[in-house]
């Protein structure tokens, strides 16, 4: 989804859910937008938040480029053992 339906799916998808979002990073950023992918936790009338590996991203509504829901994330592998 892009832009106002981007949104909309944001304000609609329960919290808990995994999504990713590419919005717009401030103005004089080296990169014009950025991704967040993990679990939606938060929303208010103006934005959401998405837990992150690295962290909670809170991204404002006006940036959002776009957004869709992702499949939950593999098992981790399990570790080679040497011979």
């Amino acid at each position: 989804m892009i832009g106002p339906a981007a949104v909309s799916f944001l304000r609609e998808a329960p919290l808990g859910s995994r999504v990713v979002v590419r919005f717009a990073l401030p103005e004089g950023a080296e990169a014009g937008a950025t991704d967040a992918l993990g679990e939606l936790v938060d929303r208010s009338d103006t934005g959401c938040t998405v837990e992150t590996k690295r962290g909670p991203v809170v991204i404002a509504d006006t940036d959002v480029i776009a957004a869709k829901p992702v499949p939950p994330a593999p098992a981790p592998r399990e570790r080679r053992r040497s011979a």
